[in-house]
């Protein structure tokens, strides 16, 4: 049985969320290393550079994301009048594509430093 639309946009924002949900962990994981490298007076550790780069990146990289996810929905703007359908421009379903699409670089990262982090303990 193949999944409809909704069904499966519901089960990704579940999946991006619980992705994000991981956010507070992280915090929690990184405050004693950040604590103990603020005490030793030296330069950011390995650790710390690659996590400041990876939510650089991940900023940039659901920027980009966004603002594509509208350009899709805007070329799609006249096939969907036409057909007699409400342009997701005007509906809300462009914004709500383009929210998903910018979170799902930040939720990648989360969880990737959630792993890196909890088997550092």
């Amino acid at each position: 049985m193949r999944k409809t639309g909704k069904s499966r946009r519901v089960q990704e924002a579940a999946s991006l969320g619980a992705d994000l949900m991981l956010a507070p962990l992280v915090v929690m994981m990184r405050l004693p290393l950040m604590a103990v490298e603020a005490r030793s007076g030296e330069p950011w550790s390995a650790e710390t550079a690659m996590a400041v780069s990876e939510k650089t990146v991940a900023m940039a990289e659901g920027a980009l994301a966004a603002q594509m996810s509208f350009l899709q929905s805007a070329s799609r703007f006249w096939p969907e009048v036409l057909s007699g359908r409400t342009p997701s421009l005007f509906n809300g379903v462009a914004a709500e594509r383009s929210i998903s699409a910018a979170l799902k670089p930040a939720g990648r990262a989360v969880r990737a430093n959630f792993r890196r982090l909890s088997t550092k303990g």
